[in-house]
């Protein structure tokens, strides 16, 4: 593998955190939805809380799949 394609991987990889980063500082409210979603199970009682979140994660899956396949067409 060489060593530019490594370092440019490791670029992106970072912007993206530092993207997630500011999103979540200037709007984390505005984003309390997340989680929240019709599809998402929560079962709250006396002393257990479970919380499984399949909408919200079948969402996060199709966005990180349509961000890889952007990046990869970018870097052909």
């Amino acid at each position: 593998m060489d060593h530019t394609n490594v370092a440019k991987g490791l670029v992106v990889v970072g912007g993206v955190i530092l993207a997630i980063g500011l999103v979540w500082y200037f709007w984390g409210d505005k984003l309390s939805w997340i989680g929240h979603l019709p599809g998402d199970i929560r079962i709250e009682k006396e002393n257990v809380r479970i919380y499984i979140p399949i909408t919200t994660m079948i969402l996060a899956s199709l966005l990180i799949s349509i961000l890889l396949r952007v990046f990869r067409h970018l870097m052909h």
